[in-house]
């Protein structure tokens, strides 16, 4: 009976932490920059990510070039000039993530949460923290924040003929379909 016990005990441990972690492959970031001769908006579909609820921890990663445009000529300065996609492909977050109430990942609901970590971006890694919001479903967790970021912090140069044209300070939407991992 002890040895029927032990087990039940470690199937259920190894169940739990199993539903903890969620993954993405098709999160959503979106930048904006609004200045005053012309709007830029750029929407990513492909960015990858890890969710856990045991931990409490969230990683993304995402390809620079992976960003779309409206206008090609936008997506090809950004690329080349601007975040210079050849040199920096990727961009990414890792940190933690603090919730007033547990969160439970079988019972529907939406958390509030404040997110820390370390945001990558064109070479430079700076601390960030932000609020978001973490909403449970039946096997999905979908993260939602918004933050600003300043061009200046990562190093981010714009040329003085265009300097109009940017934004010195970015609005980040960021929306994560998180799905129960299987192995």
């Amino acid at each position: 009976m002890k040895n029927i016990l032990f087990l039940l005990l470690i199937f259920c441990s190894i169940n739990a932490s199993s539903q903890s972690r969620y993954i993405t492959k098709n999160g959503h970031i979106q930048f904006f920059s609004e200045a005053p001769l012309e709007n830029i908006d750029a929407n990513n579909h492909q960015v990858a990510g890890i969710l856990d609820l045991t931990k409490n921890e969230v990683a993304i990663s995402l390809l620079i070039k992976s960003f779309k445009f409206d206008k090609s000529l936008m997506e090809e300065h950004f690329n080349e000039n601007y975040l210079e996609s050849d040199k920096f492909p990727k961009a990414s977050f890792s940190g933690s993530f603090q919730s007033k109430e547990v969160i439970n990942p079988n019972k529907n609901g939406s958390y509030p949460v404040t997110v820390d970590g370390k945001l990558t971006l064109h070479g430079v890694t700076k601390a960030i923290q932000t609020t978001g919001i973490l909403t449970v479903a039946k096997n999905q967790v979908i993260a939602k924040t918004k933050f600003q970021i300043s061009i200046k912090d990562y190093n981010i140069k714009i040329p003085t003929l265009v300097i109009k044209n940017i934004a010195e300070i970015v609005d980040v939407t960021v929306e994560l379909p998180f799905t129960l991992e299987t192995k």
